[in-house]
């Protein structure tokens, strides 16, 4: 296993599945732990003071790492939670910075309730896991990139979604759509869609799967919200065929330097 993702993967395991939290920290993070989840604090002490109260209040947590990926200096970690036989579940997307002896040194999440039942009856983690086309990082991270400041973002232009998702195939993880081009194509052209996309704050490939997170906003002139949103893709023959979202508020003000 690659050494970033292996650490990436024992902070995890290790310090909150198994409850060694300082210990973990300690051994898998550098000289700094820049912290961008809600409600921890930087450096060693904040994970600490976090996770520890954590674990004491659930005794039982189920941690499963479904996807990840490796781009760099960057990991991603696409995780189910399952504590206390069931009585919370969550799935959490994160993204981790490492230094040049392979250790953490920053660390992004966007954190959402799991939900097992889509308008096409997918779940929010099943799906396709298996990394291909290792070749073909870079054309799809571009893809992707271009994808999001072309069509997602303000101004974006759906008529040329085409040029990005495939009319053949596309199955959605995201709990508000059905499958498809067409259901997609109807939410973003729409001249009054509540979300928009403003700025790609991480984009982290590796082979078939790219991952974003990006600063986002939904006004449906009832709510406006600043939000964290992470969306994974699966691109094929370079079109995107399979797609998940996490999507977190951004607090007013937190222990830490922000969600970004």
């Amino acid at each position: 296993m690659n050494p970033k993702l292996e650490n990436a993967r024992n902070l995890y395991m290790e310090g909150i599945r198994d409850g060694n939290a300082r210990e973990a920290v300690t051994k898998y993070t550098g000289d700094r732990y820049t912290q961008h989840s809600t409600g921890v604090r930087d450096g060693i002490e904040g994970f600490v003071e976090f996770f520890e109260p954590f674990i004491k209040r659930t005794p039982k947590r189920d941690i499963q790492i479904v996807r990840s990926m490796v781009d760099g200096q960057y990991v991603f970690v696409h995780a189910y939670q399952n504590l206390n036989d069931g009585a919370a579940q969550w799935v959490t997307t994160d993204f981790f910075d490492t230094d040049e002896n392979d250790k953490i040194v920053e660390h992004w999440d966007v954190i959402a309730e799991y939900y097992d039942n889509t308008p096409s009856g997918h779940t929010a983690t099943n799906g396709h896991t298996g990394l291909t086309d290792l070749d073909k990082t870079d054309e799809n991270k571009a893809l992707v990139k271009s994808y999001i400041e072309n069509i997602l973002m303000d101004g974006g232009d759906a008529d040329k979604l085409g040029d990005y998702i495939s009319k053949d195939q596309l199955t959605q993880h995201s709990k508000q759509l059905e499958d498809g081009y067409d259901a997609l194509y109807k939410v973003l052209s729409d001249t009054n869609r509540p979300l928009n996309f403003k700025e790609i704050a991480l984009l982290v490939g590796q082979g078939n799967f790219v991952a974003t997170l990006c600063k986002a906003n939904y006004n449906d002139g009832k709510m406006d919200q600043d939000l964290a949103q992470v969306d994974i893709y699966r691109i094929e023959n370079g079109k995107i065929v399979e797609h998940w979202d996490n999507v977190e508020p951004v607090p007013e003000n937190d222990v830490n330097g922000g969600k970004f």
